[in-house]
C-alpha cells in the first residue's frame, strides 16, 4: 500500500506510533531493534538512531512485532489496549497529542527527521492549538497547477531570444544546452558582450559561465552576465532581481582577477567561494547568505564581511548581519523547500513561484500560522495542499484555475 496514504500521520511522535501500528508485521525483533524502539518512545534517541529505525519500519513485515511492543508500552498503553478498533485508537490517540503537544514541540522537530524517508516531505504545525479545525473535502474546478520544471529564455547579445527548455539541445556561438544546464566556452576576450538568463515562475536553470564558475537560478530571476570575461580584469555579473546561488571559480585561476556581484542596491566582493543572494521584485529586503570563502557586502555606503554562516539582511535603510542555517536558505537548489518558524503566507510565496499560481487566503490569520517542514520540488501542489489540510490548521482549499483559496 502506498505511503502516501499515512504521510500525514508523521508529524507527531504520538501519531507516528500510530502510522507504525498499522503498517509493520511479522518480524523477529532483535534487541538493537529493541532498543531503538525504547529510546523513541523516551525521547532518547539520537538522529543515528532514528535512521536505523526508519530502514527497519520501512519493511512492512514487521507489523504485529510492532503492534505487541507498543501495545505493552507504558507510555501509550492505555490507549492501545483496544487496538484491533483502528477507529477508537486513532481518535484516542488524537486526543493524546493535543494535550502533549507543548511538551513534545521539541522532540517533534527532531523525529519528523525520519519523515522524508517515508514520503515526499512533510510539514509540522509549529503553533500550538487545542482544538484541531474540522475539514472538508477540498474544491478543485480545472486544476492547470503545474510542478515547476526547468525552462528559461536566453537573451543573446543581439537581441535575439532563445527558448531553454528541459531535454530539448541548443546550441549558440558560445554555448550549448540541454535544457537544464547551459555551458559557455572556456575563452576570454577584448571586449565585453552579455548575455541574459530569464527564468519565469515555474522555471530553473543552471549556468555554467566563461570562467567555469556555476550559477543556480531559482523562479522569477533574471541575470545579466558576460559572453567571456576579459584576462586580467574583475568578472563581473548583475543580479537584476530573483534569487541566484553562486560557486565561484577562484581568482587564483584567472590572474588575480575578483569576482562581483551587482544588484541595483547593493554589491557583492568575491574570492572564490558559495553563496546566495535573494532580491525578488515584490519583497523589500535582499538577502545574502554566505556558504563558504569570503564575502563583502556594499551597500548605503557600508561594508559588511560575511563569515561563513552569516547572513546580510538589507532593508533599505540598514545592513544587519546574523548567523542562519545554511541548508534552510540553499536547499532549494537541491530541490527541496525547507522552511523553519516560517508563517503560512511567506511559505506560499515561495511556493507560488515555484508552481506559478496565485494565491488567496479567505482568512487573514490563516497567513501567521507557522510551520516547519521539507517538502520536495517534484510534488504537486495538490499533495502539499493536502499536508497542510491534514495537520488540521485549516478548514479546505480551492483549486480553480491557477488560483488557490484557503480557507
Amino acid at each position: 500500500m502506498s505511503l502516501l496514504k499515512y504521510k500525514f500521520f508523521l508529524l507527531k511522535p504520538r501519531v507516528l506510533l500510530f502510522w507504525l501500528s498499522h503498517r509493520v508485521n511479522g518480524f523477529h525483533m532483535n534487541t538493537s531493534i529493541e532498543l531503538l524502539l525504547s529510546k523513541f518512545l523516551t525521547n532518547e534517541a539520537n538522529v543515528e538512531e532514528l535512521s536505523q529505525l526508519e530502514e527497519w519500519i520501512q519493511d512492512k513485515d514487521n507489523e504485529a512485532l510492532f503492534l505487541e511492543y507498543i501495545k505493552v508500552n507504558a507510555q501509550i498503553n492505555n490507549t492501545m489496549n483496544d487496538y484491533h478498533n483502528k477507529k477508537a485508537t486513532k481518535e484516542a490517540l488524537r486526543r493524546r497529542i493535543r494535550k502533549e503537544k507543548r511538551a513534545r514541540f521539541k522532540l517533534l522537530k527532531y523525529a519528523a527527521m525520519i519523515v522524508l524517508a517515508f514520503s515526499l516531505g512533510y510539514v509540522y504545525h509549529k503553533t500550538n492549538t487545542e482544538e484541531a479545525v474540522p475539514f472538508e473535502e477540498p474544491v478543485i474546478v480545472n486544476n492547470q497547477i503545474e510542478t515547476g520544471t526547468d525552462k528559461a529564455t536566453l537573451t543573446l547579445a543581439n537581441g535575439e531570444e532563445v527558448a531553454l527548455i528541459k531535454g530539448t539541445a541548443v546550441e549558440t556561438d558560445n554555448a550549448t544546452s540541454d535544457g537544464e544546464e547551459i555551458t559557455y566556452n572556456k575563452t576570454t576576450g577584448s571586449a565585453i558582450s552579455y548575455n541574459y538568463q530569464t527564468i519565469p515562475r515555474g522555471g530553473q536553470l543552471q549556468i555554467t559561465l566563461a570562467d567555469g564558475t556555476k550559477v543556480w537560478l531559482n523562479s522569477e530571476t533574471r541575470l545579466k552576465y558576460p559572453i567571456a570575461f576579459v584576462k586580467g580584469r574583475t568578472r563581473q555579473v548583475e543580479l537584476v532581481y530573483g534569487e541566484a546561488y553562486f560557486e565561484v571559480s577562484p581568482s587564483s585561476e584567472h590572474n588575480g582577477a575578483d569576482f562581483k556581484v551587482f544588484h541595483d542596491q547593493q554589491e557583492v566582493q568575491v574570492l572564490g567561494t558559495e553563496f546566495n543572494i535573494k532580491a525578488y521584485r515584490d519583497e523589500t529586503h535582499i538577502y545574502t547568505t554566505l556558504v563558504e570563502g569570503k564575502v563583502s557586502i556594499y551597500a548605503l555606503d557600508q561594508n559588511r564581511m560575511l563569515a561563513p554562516g552569516e547572513q546580510s539582511i538589507l532593508d533599505g535603510n540598514t545592513i544587519s548581519v546574523s548567523e542562519v542555517n545554511i541548508y534552510n536558505e540553499t536547499s532549494w537548489k537541491e530541490g527541496i523547500f525547507s522552511f523553519e518558524d516560517k508563517q503560512l503566507r511567506d511559505i506560499m510565496t515561495v511556493l507560488s513561484r515555484w508552481y506559478d499560481m496565485e494565491v488567496v487566503f479567505e482568512d487573514s490569520e490563516l497567513e501567521k500560522l507557522e510551520f516547519l517542514g521539507k517538502l520536495k520540488k517534484s510534488q504537486s501542489i495538490e499533495e502539499i495542499l493536502n499536508a497542510i489540510l491534514n495537520l488540521s490548521v485549516i478548514h479546505t482549499y480551492e483549486i480553480n484555475g491557477k488560483t488557490i483559496i484557503l480557507k
